[in-house]
Order: C-alpha cells, then sequence, then structure tokens
C-alpha cells in the first residue's frame, strides 16, 4: 500500500524535462487541465537565457490549438485585465522569465478536445533569435474553483 501512495505522489508530481535551445533553457511546461466545453487553456513554463544576447519569444504553434498566444495579466485597481501581447515578450540574458498564473502565460485557443491531466500537449515555442523549439507541455490538474469572494473573472476557465 506505501508503495502505491508513493507511485501516486510521483505520478501528481511529474514534470517534462528542460529543454536546451541555443542558450534557452526552457523548463516546468504544463497547461491546466480544461473543464467540458471550455475552448481556451492557460500554458505555463520557465525560460531561462543563458545565451549571449536578448531574446524575444515571439509566438507559438500547436496542432491541438487553432491559435496559441502569449497574455499578460496586470490588475487595474481591483480589476484583473489581461491581453495579448503581439510584439512578444522579452527574455534577458541571466533571469528567468516566469510564465504563470496572474502574469504572463500561453493561452491555448480554439481547442477542439479539452486537455486532460496527465496529456502531454506538443506545443512549437518561436524566438527571434533562437528560432523554433518543440516543447512537451503536462497537463495538470485544473485548479480548485475560488471560494465565494475570491478571484477574477476572466473568461478563461481554468487558467
Amino acid at each position: 500500500m506505501l508503495g502505491a501512495l508513493f507511485l501516486g505522489i510521483l505520478a501528481t508530481t511529474a514534470f517534462t524535462e528542460p529543454v536546451a535551445h541555443k542558450g534557452l533553457i526552457l523548463s516546468e511546461a504544463h497547461i491546466r487541465a480544461m473543464p467540458p466545453q471550455a475552448p481556451v487553456a492557460g500554458g505555463y513554463l520557465t525560460i531561462r537565457n543563458d545565451g549571449p544576447e536578448a531574446d524575444r519569444l515571439i509566438a507559438a504553434r500547436s496542432s491541438q490549438a487553432g491559435e496559441v498566444q502569449i497574455h499578460e495579466m496586470t490588475m487595474n485597481g481591483d480589476v484583473m485585465k489581461m491581453h495579448e501581447l503581439p510584439d512578444g515578450l522579452p527574455i534577458p540574458v541571466g533571469a528567468p522569465v516566469d510564465l504563470k498564473p496572474g502574469g504572463y502565460h500561453r493561452m491555448f485557443m480554439h481547442v477542439t478536445a479539452p486537455f486532460a491531466e496527465g496529456q502531454i500537449i506538443e506545443a512549437s515555442q518561436v524566438f527571434e533569435k533562437a528560432g523554433e523549439v518543440a516543447l512537451p507541455f503536462e497537463v495538470r490538474a485544473m485548479r480548485p474553483a475560488p471560494t465565494s469572494g475570491q478571484g477574477h473573472d476572466t473568461g478563461h476557465s481554468g487558467c
């Protein structure tokens, strides 16, 4: 029984291996599982630039989404706003850039089949200088629904 519990813990904490590409290290790539009928999913990762010059994340593609955008969430008073970064996201040398809930993130849009916990979703990340790199995103459990009075309605279920 203890062995089964240990394996269960490993299964819930598993993550994809970091991917190195032309001085960039991409790690912790994951997507939140989607509720039924949701057309979008939030994607997150960390990018560290160990290369000789700054770069810019300018696009992404996935065969499992009609479109993948780079978004930023910001607070405007008590209202959380989300908007696309059409010019991409700067990736400076030496400092990690976190794409995480509540900040920069990927939006997988026009998803035809909801992403389920345990799936691996392939998505190519496109950088201005380093070019394109394939990256597997692990689908992790959906976050718990906020209790009354918490959270913001962004129109992006499961982000």
